[in-house]
């Protein structure tokens, strides 16, 4: 008896350690150059947080003051949620710069995969961009690169190169460049202040 209890006993401690492995797994994120998370997301939005509400097994509620819409309803967001499981976790009285997805219900939600930011720690450069040009920038393929060999299979693609030095998102093509449709068609990376051409 006392070796089948112990049997089992075993059994759940390797199924336990097998979920919270899943879990983990599962809330780990390919990173997206800024433009990218701006052109998936449904709403983005500067706000503050003003309050927060976390219950057991619950979506986390965050209260906020929405102060500029960059991209979605025509309506004031008073509020995120974000799951119990890989939750995002925000601070309250910081203002953030918030991508995420509208609910049919009409809430938005935030993951931890979401570009979010606190608005201090956005660029001059990238929030000028953001409001100009990620929009314009939509129909281009952003392309990360982490080896000297990475091939771009069609025109409409950018190779995203930060990676090659270890920069990531702090690096200069995520803090200071668009990827843009020139004219002919084809995509390349810009500077906030170029125009896109030939």
């Amino acid at each position: 008896m006392a070796r089948s209890v112990s049997s089992c006993f075993i059994t759940l401690v390797v199924l336990f350690l097998w979920r919270v492995e899943d879990v983990a797994e599962a809330c780990k994120c390919v990173m997206v150059h800024p433009q990218q998370a701006f052109c998936r997301a449904d709403v983005v939005i500067r706000a503050k947080v003003v309050g927060v509400k976390a219950g057991s097994g619950n979506p986390i509620k965050y209260d906020i003051q929405q102060i500029k819409m960059f991209k979605g309803p025509d309506r004031d967001i008073n509020a995120v949620f974000t799951p119990p499981f890989c939750p995002k976790a925000l601070e309250t009285n910081k203002e953030y710069l918030l991508t995420g997805r509208l609910n049919t219900d009409g809430a938005m939600t935030i993951m931890m995969c979401d570009f979010i930011r606190t608005w201090e720690a956005s660029s001059d450069t990238q929030l000028m961009r953001l409001i100009q040009r990620y929009q314009s920038g939509c129909d281009c393929k952003i392309i990360p690169c982490s080896s000297l060999s990475c091939p771009i299979s069609s025109p409409d693609e950018c190779l995203w190169t930060d990676w090659l030095s270890g920069n990531g998102l702090s690096g200069p093509q995520a803090q200071s460049f668009a990827c843009l449709k020139r004219r002919d068609g084809s995509c390349a990376w810009y500077s906030m202040s170029a125009q896109p051409g030939k």
